[in-house]
């Protein structure tokens, strides 16, 4: 398991609350991911959100604020406009993506998303609700993603505790 992530209303926020709460942080703020596609259920759909990731002891921690009403995989658990907040996704690394959403469609675990990052980072949201009571986010590792996992558990590192949510550029 490499992150815990969170659906919130406003990232900024959420992050802070967060930061104060737990000492987690700091956290780095991508608004409005680009996507160069994205799929829920099989049918082409835009989603358009923006994360703050932070490090929280020797987990990432995202947060995650979906802007469209369009369905995905957010608002498969937190429907849009309820104001509902919570525990939506752990993610881990897969050697293959393409069998590991086989391999758990096979155990009952279907996929509810597919999307690639404008920059080709392709990311699987596995319904594991009736098993797990949450989604999976599989991806496969690469050397940009395992290096922002990197960087944002490095700036953790002996961090005193200022500028707790920072813009990504």
């Amino acid at each position: 398991m490499r992150q815990l992530a969170y659906a919130v209303q406003d990232v900024e926020a959420a992050a802070l609350a967060h930061h104060r709460r737990f000492g987690s942080g700091p956290f780095f703020v991508l608004r409005h991911v680009a996507l160069a596609r994205s799929e829920h259920r099989g049918v082409e759909r835009p989603f358009d959100h923006s994360s703050a990731y932070g490090q929280w002891g020797g987990v990432m921690v995202e947060l995650v604020q979906q802007h469209n009403p369009d369905p995905s995989a957010v608002h498969d658990i937190y429907p849009h406009g309820s104001g509902q907040e919570g525990l939506h996704h752990a993610a881990l690394f897969v050697d293959n993506l393409e069998a590991a959403i086989a391999q758990f469609a096979g155990e009952g675990m279907p996929l509810a998303q597919l999307s690639v990052t404008a920059t080709g980072t392709a990311f699987a949201f596995i319904d594991a609700r009736e098993q797990m009571g949450h989604m999976l986010e599989l991806y496969e590792p690469s050397d940009v993603l395992t290096g922002f996992y990197a960087m944002v558990a490095e700036a953790a590192q002996g961090w005193d505790g200022s500028d707790p949510v920072r813009a990504l550029a």
